[in-house]
């Protein structure tokens, strides 16, 4: 089963890190997801960019588009990855290699989706 592994932290201090820091954060993670990547069980990864690059769009009777995000929260979505384990508890055993550096980590099943499937 595919698992994606959510990274979490406060922006401010993540965007605070020294170049050498974060390169060192980013090598652990590399090190991390080396038995993935050897066995071919690595998905995508994404770091994602600030939240003031961000942009809503909020429902409504005429979409609404935001600048930056439009939840305020202490710790923002940093990026991800998606990991085939073949438990729940391998997932976990695997975030949990995360944590040095990084607020916390969620682990959530995934459910794919294909765009299109329904219209055949």
């Amino acid at each position: 089963m595919l698992y994606a592994i959510l990274c979490y932290n406060s922006e401010a201090v993540v965007e605070s890190w020294p170049k050498e820091k974060d390169d060192a954060v980013m090598l652990h993670h590399t090190t991390a997801m080396r038995g993935f990547i050897e066995k071919g069980k690595m998905g995508p990864v994404a770091r994602l960019m600030p939240t003031t690059a961000a942009t809503t769009i909020r429902a409504g009777d005429e979409p609404l588009v935001l600048d930056g995000p439009f939840a305020e929260t202490k710790e923002q979505l940093l990026g991800f990855y998606v990991v085939d384990c073949a438990t729940l508890d391998e997932a976990l055993e695997t975030a949990k290699n995360f944590l040095s550096e990084i607020g916390a980590v969620e682990v959530r099943p995934i459910r794919f989706y294909e765009p299109g499937a329904a219209l055949k």
